[in-house]
């Protein structure tokens, strides 16, 4: 039986206050309530203390490929351990003034997104407290990992297989590098699995650069 992004982050939790915060960081991945019963979000708040002990005020960077989960994850992250969130994409459009990470692309350029994308990380590496959700790309420069390492850095690993699935049945519109992926001949499973490997095999060594990981 799959466990619930609650059950999972509780468990990995019930472990000694010796551990060290990489072994506290919750395993959650994909979607759910953070109050899926309020036993379990009892429990929830209770053993968030110890994780928070640990971490001593230090940010989250939550990392990994489009559709892991990153924001949904990052959410329920900083209600439990009563951080603020910020996902890194949003920030970049505030900053530029546009409506989506695709219209950035279009209008501008990728490198343009990325050169943004790491003055918005700088930032938010000056302060305490945060569960950021970073785009997938954040990894491939260098100078981000620089500011995320001021933190604690958890890559989000799902199986492609399963990014596929999501990324088939919502569409690309909101995901510019699969922007080509929408013609009326291809399958939408097997073409967005297809874009997905090639960007898995990019960044698989930068992702593993991540203090923890969760799969």
């Amino acid at each position: 039986m799959m466990m619930s992004p609650i059950c999972c982050y509780i468990n990995i939790c019930w472990c000694p206050i010796t551990c060290s915060p990489h072994a506290l960081l919750p395993r959650i991945i994909g979607s759910g309530s953070v109050h899926n019963s309020v036993d379990e979000a009892l429990l929830l708040k209770r053993k968030s203390e110890e994780v928070m002990f640990h971490l001593n005020g230090r940010c989250i960077y939550l990392v990994g490929m489009m559709g892991s989960g990153k924001s949904t994850v990052g959410k329920i992250l900083a209600e439990v351990l009563g951080y603020s969130f910020f996902d890194s994409d949003n920030l970049v459009e505030q900053a530029v003034g546009m409506s989506s990470v695709a219209q950035i692309f279009k209008i501008h350029s990728e490198a343009f997104f990325r050169e943004n994308e790491s003055n918005v990380l700088r930032d938010l590496s000056s302060m305490r407290r945060l569960v950021v959700a970073t785009g997938g790309g954040a990894v491939i420069r260098p100078i981000n990992w620089n500011y995320m390492k001021k933190g604690l850095s958890v890559w989000l690993e799902v199986p492609l297989d399963a990014l596929a699935k999501r990324i088939a049945q919502v569409g690309t519109a909101s995901r510019p590098l699969l922007e080509d992926l929408d013609q009326p001949s291809d399958d939408p499973y097997t073409a967005a699995f297809t874009k997905l490997s090639m960007l898995a095999e990019q960044r698989v060594e930068a992702y593993a650069n991540a203090d923890a990981r969760v799969s």
